[in-house]
């Protein structure tokens, strides 16, 4: 390979998942024994490490995967060779800013981006250049985009606008108003999780194209429609995170027709093309197809719940609690980390073939992975399901009586965070070795 930069995206994209998932550990670990790092990491600490940490795996592994689609898949001349590794060193420095930030108790900043809000600029930076690259070689070179050119390019725009529109409570106008803050933060980050979603949507298709060989796939009017619901998820689906925030009911009503139904389409492709598929095309790229099945799977199990708490009278009672949190690991892992995992794989297949022993390994841990997320997935409703019942009927009982009333479900919880990682590790670790040695190429 001429230009190794998108390989150091996926490498270091890879570093990142491993670091989350250990920081989710420790942090998991810090429920059974309160006192566990609290001098060096506490909670409030230990969770923006996992959370930022998992963003940066979901990002990088999504740009990585656009840089090397284009340029070694496609064989685009990117614009600038130059931008891209500028982009790289950028969000490179940036997230070593990010953690020290963190170390030093530097967060100033809110929900996912805790961090001090002045390494928002060089992070909107690396967007930008990204984009001009995106555009500046996709408009010279393609014409008639098939709908994963769009997906890409409305991410990256979007993802520029949401992160700027997350820190409007840096102006007294939204800070010092409650109501206007509190509905401005949670669209900001709903929009936020859109736009990385149209990025990891769009890899979805663009392998299921690959792997079947047939681009129709991306030019379809199901896949469009899908599109366009996806657009309108992102400007529109967060509203039901302020279900609680008294906003106007229209948005309520808007929020409640378009929540989670760019899913549904998501799924019904994705079984479409299983359908659709020869053995012979699902043999070339046997790992990178399991893991799309995968994804099936986890929109299926995911929908149900987010249809369900989508639901007022339901969000009411889920809101900030754990089953919440199942809502968003579901998503973030069995969805996105899925649909990464299969776009690795479709990508290392391109470098060098796996050896059977390590065809054979993968597939077990993908095994491992789904029974374990399911087990963790439940573990985290149960709690849940037992803080919501805390909260509007348990006056009687203390916090610190409830928390303890939780351990073997906290337990649960770490045991099958530790078999959840383990089978990330094994699944991760070749895709690694492979992509290193993709560098020496």
């Amino acid at each position: 390979m001429k230009n190794k930069t998108s390989t150091l995206f996926l490498i270091t994209a890879l570093l990142a998942l491993l670091m989350g998932v250990a920081f989710g550990l420790l942090a998991a670990l810090q429920y059974l024994i309160p006192e566990f790092l609290k001098d060096l990491l506490p909670f409030h600490k230990m969770r923006p490490f996992h959370v930022t940490t998992v963003i940066t795996w979901i990002v990088l592994c999504a740009t990585g995967s656009i840089y090397f689609y284009l340029s070694q898949v496609e064989k685009f001349k990117l614009f600038s060779d130059k931008l891209m590794k500028t982009h790289f060193i950028v969000f490179l420095i940036t997230g070593i800013g990010i953690y020290l930030s963190y170390f030093f108790g530097k967060m100033e900043g809110r929900e996912y981006l805790a961090f001090t809000p002045i390494l928002t600029i060089p992070i909107l930076f690396g967007w930008l250049l990204f984009g001009i690259n995106y555009f500046k070689t996709m408009l010279k070179q393609v014409k008639n985009w098939p709908v994963y050119y769009w997906m890409w390019g409305t991410g990256i725009v979007f993802m520029m606008i949401h992160l700027t529109e997350a820190h409007l409570w840096l102006m007294p106008y939204f800070r010092e108003h409650v109501i206007k803050d509190l509905t401005v933060q949670w669209k900001s980050y709903g929009s936020f999780v859109g736009s990385w979603n149209m990025l990891v949507y769009g890899i979805s298709i663009y392998v299921m194209a690959k792997i079947k060989g047939d681009h129709a796939i991306g030019r379809g009017k199901l896949a469009f429609f899908f599109y366009f619901l996806g657009l309108t998820n992102l400007m529109f689906g967060w509203a039901h995170h302020t279900y609680i925030v008294p906003t106007l009911p229209w948005i309520r009503y808007v929020a409640y027709g378009v929540s989670m139904t760019e899913w549904i389409v998501l799924g019904y492709m994705i079984y479409e093309w299983r359908r659709s598929l020869t053995k012979t095309e699902k043999d070339s790229y046997p790992l990178a197809y399991r893991f799309l099945v995968t994804t099936d799977f986890w929109i299926f199990v995911n929908l149900i719940i987010a249809l369900l708490f989508s639901i007022p009278a339901i969000n009411f009672f889920t809101h900030g609690t754990h089953i919440t949190v199942a809502h968003s690991m579901g998503t973030t892992i069995g969805i996105n980390t899925s649909i990464l995992f299969a776009s690795l794989l479709f990508i290392v297949s391109r470098i060098s073939a796996f050896t059977k022993k390590e065809e054979t390994s993968i597939k077990r841990s993908l095994l491992g992975f789904n029974i374990s997320l399911f087990l963790f997935f439940m573990a985290l409703l149960v709690a849940g399901a037992r803080r919501s019942h805390w909260m509007y009927a348990g006056n009687d009982t203390s916090f610190s009586n409830m928390q303890e009333s939780l351990f073997w479900v906290y337990m649960a919880f770490f045991v099958f965070g530790i078999t959840l990682t383990t089978s990330m590790v094994f699944i991760g670790l070749p895709i690694l070795r492979k992509l290193i040695n993709g560098l020496r190429l």
